[in-house]
C-alpha cells in the first residue's frame, strides 16, 4: 500500500482476537459506529469501518474469517469485499489457521474497492495459496462483465439463518432493484446452505489457543465473556474434533459447489439483523425468536469455509435509520463479477459515502 502511494493514517480496533462480531474490549475499549454511537460497527473489522463511515479515510484494511470484512461494511453503509481465497496473499509470516481468513477491504465505493484490489491483489511466494496477478487491472476493467442473462438465485436466510424481518424485507427490494438494473435472470431453487457455526468455532479454536495459551488463566478477566468461554471450553477439543470440523469442511464445499451448478450468482442478507449494542454481547434473539450466537456469521461464513468470493452492498436503512447490507455470493474466481453487481447496485441505488454529519 505504502508503495503505492497510500498515506496510512493509524492503527484501528478489532473485535477481540477477530473472532466475535462487536468490537468491544477490556483492553482498548468500545468502537462505536459512526449512523448510532449507541450500537455496533461489527467485528472484527469494526474500527477500520467505522474509520471509513465516519469520513475519516476512503478505505480501510480488513480480515474476514468467518463475515469480519462484509458485516462491518453492512453495519455502516459501505461496501465489503471478501475475495477468493488466495486472493490477495497472507503474510509475511501468517499462519494458515482454519485456511478461512482472507485480507480485504472496507470502502466508501466500488471503484475505491477495485483501486484496492490493484494494488494488493497477486502473487506472493511467502503465501502457498496466493493466487497469479490478474493481467486486466480491476479498477479499468470495472462494469466489463456481461451480466444480463446470468441466473441469480436469492434467499434472504439462505436456509438455515434466523433473519428478522425487516432486514428480509430491505434485503429482497435490493435484490429487486439488483435485478432489474441488470438484467439478471432469476431461477427458483431451493438454497439450503448447511449450518455452519458450531463447524467453523470448532475449525478456529486451535488458532485462538495458540494465540492465548501463554497467558491463560491469568488473563480470563481481561477478555470478553465469548473469548473466556471459547477458552475454558479448549481442554475438551480432541483430534475427532477436527476432524469432524474437517468433514464438514468438505461437505460444505459440496454444496457451494452443487449450488453453483444450478445457478451463477447468490444473492442474500449480509447480516440476520441490524446493528446491536455497541457493548455487546452477542445477540441470543432476534425479533422475538431465540437464536444461537452463532446466528449472527450464518450468512457470511459459508463463503470462509468454501472459499468462495463475497460482497457486501448497502440495501438501505432501517426504520431506525440504521445502514442494512446484502451479499452476493460467486463460483470461486468471480471476483470481478461481484465488483461489477456491487458496481450496478451502486448506480442503480446510490449510497450515502458517510454517515450523516461526518466529513466528506
Amino acid at each position: 500500500l505504502r508503495a503505492a502511494g497510500a498515506v496510512i493514517l493509524g492503527k484501528s480496533a478489532t473485535s477481540e482476537f477477530g473472532f466475535v462480531a462487536y468490537t468491544s474490549t477490556k483492553v482498548h475499549g468500545t468502537t462505536r459506529n459512526p449512523w448510532n454511537l449507541e450500537r455496533t460497527p461489527a467485528g472484527s473489522s469494526g474500527g477500520s469501518a467505522a474509520a471509513v463511515a465516519a469520513g475519516l479515510v476512503p478505505l480501510g484494511t480488513g480480515g474476514d474469517g468467518g463475515g469480519s470484512i462484509r458485516l462491518p461494511a453492512s453495519y455502516t453503509g459501505l461496501v465489503g469485499m471478501k475475495g477468493t481465497y488466495g486472493r490477495i496473499p497472507r503474510g509475511p509470516r501468517t499462519g494458515y489457521g482454519m485456511l478461512a481468513a482472507v485480507k480485504g477491504t472496507v470502502a466508501r465505493s466500488v471503484r475505491d474497492a477495485a483501486r484496492w484490489y490493484d494494488v494488493t491483489t497477486g502473487y506472493d511466494p511467502r503465501d502457498a495459496f496466493s493466487l497469479p496477478r490478474r493481467e486486466e487491472g480491476w479498477e479499468a476493467s470495472l462494469g466489463s462483465c456481461d451480466l444480463r442473462g446470468l441466473r441469480v438465485a436469492f434467499s434472504a436466510n439462505l436456509g438455515n439463518a434466523i433473519v428478522h424481518p425487516e432486514v428480509e424485507q430491505l434485503v429482497t427490494r435490493a435484490a429487486d432493484v439488483l435485478i432489474e438494473a441488470t438484467g439478471l435472470s432469476r431461477v427458483d431453487i431451493e438454497v439450503n446452505v448447511p449450518e455452519n457455526g458450531l463447524a467453523w468455532a470448532g475449525a478456529g479454536l486451535p488458532s485462538l489457543v495458540g494465540d492465548l495459551q501463554e497467558y491463560w488463566p491469568e488473563c480470563k478477566e481481561d477478555l470478553t465473556m465469548e473469548i473466556a468461554f471459547a477458552m475454558e471450553a479448549a481442554p475438551t477439543y480432541r483430534a475427532k474434533h477436527g476432524a469432524s470440523a474437517e468433514k464438514f469442511r468438505v461437505g460444505m464445499n459440496e454444496a457451494m459447489a452443487d449450488l453453483f451448478e444450478e445457478t451463477d450468482i447468490v444473492l442474500c442478507a449480509t447480516s440476520p439483523m441490524e446493528p446491536f449494542a455497541a457493548e455487546g454481547p452477542m445477540p441470543y434473539q432476534v425479533g422475538e425468536v431465540a437464536v444461537s450466537p452463532y446466528n449472527a456469521g450464518a450468512l457470511t461464513i459459508p463463503a470462509n469455509l468454501s472459499g468462495y468470493p463475497a460482497i457486501s452492498i448497502p440495501a438501505g436503512l432501517s426504520e431506525s435509520g440504521l445502514p442494512i447490507g446484502f451479499q452476493a455470493y460467486a463460483r470461486r474466481h468471480d471476483d470481478a463479477l461481484l465488483l461489477d453487481l456491487a458496481l450496478a447496485m451502486e448506480k442503480a441505488q446510490p449510497w450515502p459515502l458517510v454517515a450523516p454529519g461526518a466529513p466528506v
